[in-house]
């Protein structure tokens, strides 16, 4: 990771931890247990990130810090709602996220399941009504359609249905790119793209050029989450090392192998940059996160 990002990125988090806090209820208000199972969730640690690509989307584009916490908050609350639900029993049935009990484990299922589906609207009320967006009441409007799409049956819910459908199927790479491009890949190009529409005199091309580049980058970061699922452990992950292998799912190493699976990844990250031609140093951010998604280690 270059030195530009990493103190950007510290800047960034910093910024939405506090932000993210702020904006959830307190767990002293009624119903308390609910409330503290949506901060248990969201405040247990993560990369952060989607909201991290919001805010390094912003700078290509000169858009304030300020004006992106709430866009940057409510791609990070729909993440936590989904991994609350993935890891139900009924889904993929895990008790480990983040090094720390899952949210079911941590209180019950029906918390976890009400968490969840609060943590869903509290997304849409930060885009609908928060003061610090400074987009125009049509510019929350296309936020909002922007999240609910990459959110719902076209976009991530979408594709833990066809994940879930797959589970002991073989997938050929068109099929399983199409899965991850909804579960994985709409909510990273929601990150971006909800930052495009927080400035209201984007140009269209510009920001067509930045969702090919989140498209790329999500890709790239479901292939190399196999090969970490593949590679490395439990205590580096922070959540059960090998748990797709173990319930058979279709996954990149075991379609391309993990040398092929490790040429995808740098094709697609040679993708993104490309994508990103025309932006000047200001984009050099978005360069550099594409390159540290496909050499992190956890």
């Amino acid at each position: 990771m270059s030195n530009a990002l990493k103190e950007y990125l510290s800047l960034s988090q910093t910024r939405v931890e506090k932000a993210l806090e702020d904006r959830l209820p307190s767990e002293i208000v009624l119903p308390q247990k609910l409330h503290s199972a949506m901060r248990y969730s969201v405040l247990n640690g993560g990369k952060r990130m989607r909201p991290m690509l919001t805010y390094c989307t912003g700078k290509a584009l000169g858009i304030p810090l300020s004006a992106l916490d709430g866009p940057a908050c409510a791609v990070e609350f729909i993440h936590v709602y989904s991994l609350i639900h993935d890891d139900l029993p009924a889904m993929d049935d895990d008790d480990l996220r983040r090094g720390k009990p899952t949210c079911h484990v941590a209180f019950d299922e029906a918390t976890a399941i009400l968490a969840g589906d609060a943590l869903q609207a509290l997304a849409f009320e930060v885009l609908a009504k928060d003061p610090t967006i400074t987009a125009t009441a049509e510019g929350r409007l296309k936020m909002i359609m922007a999240l609910t799409r990459a959110s719902g049956s076209q976009g991530m819910v979408g594709g833990q249905a066809i994940d879930l459908q797959s589970v002991g199927t073989q997938l050929n790479l068109p099929e399983l790119e199409n899965m991850h491009i909804h579960k994985t890949g709409a909510l990273i190009r929601a990150s971006v793209n909800l930052a495009s529409l927080a400035k209201a005199d984007v140009e269209e091309e510009v920001a067509t050029k930045l969702d090919q580049y989140a498209k790329c980058i999500g890709l790239s970061f479901q292939v190399k989450d196999d090969i970490l699922d593949e590679e490395s452990d439990t205590a580096t992950l922070g959540k059960t090392q090998g748990k797709d292998k173990d319930n058979n799912k279709p996954t990149y190493p075991a379609l391309l192998g993990l040398a092929g699976a490790k040429q995808k990844a740098q094709e697609l990250h040679e993708k993104a940059i490309e994508s990103l031609s025309g932006f000047g140093e200001e984009a050099d951010l978005l360069r550099d996160l594409s390159l540290y998604i496909i050499q992190r280690s956890h």
